[in-house]
């Protein structure tokens, strides 16, 4: 069974670092095809895939993010990192980590965090 578990503070001052932590048991982060992923989800708003690491170890970003995102990981602790850079309160949000299978020219994500509310707020 695959679990994801999100950790970090619920509360984040304007123009701060927002750090999540996504701690995985039941699969590897080197898994083939397997892209660990960052989402989220604004209050009253949809979903919103923020970027991802690959089993490789490389990283790709949602394009209006990529300037102030950095995704790493720790495959010896089984965990990948969001760092969020200069927060405002529009980056208040559900964030989920999740696990997004590619196949050939799509994918699907399969496993899902429980997701943890972030609030930017001074």
């Amino acid at each position: 069974q695959v679990q994801l578990q999100e950790s970090g503070p619920g509360l984040v001052k304007p123009s701060q670092t927002l750090s999540l932590t996504c701690t995985v048991s039941g699969a590897s982060l080197t898994d083939n095809s397997a892209h660990w992923s960052w989402v989220r989800q604004p209050p009253g708003k949809g979903l919103e895939w923020v970027g991802a690491i690959t089993s490789s170890g490389t990283t790709d970003h949602n394009a209006s993010l990529k300037s102030r995102t950095s995704i790493s990981r720790d495959t010896s602790k089984m965990q990948f990192t969001l760092q969020l850079y200069s927060v405002t309160p529009e980056d208040t949000a559900v964030y989920y980590c999740a696990r997004r299978r590619e196949i050939g020219a799509g994918g699907f994500f399969d496993y899902w965090g429980k997701g943890t509310l972030v609030t930017v707020s001074s």
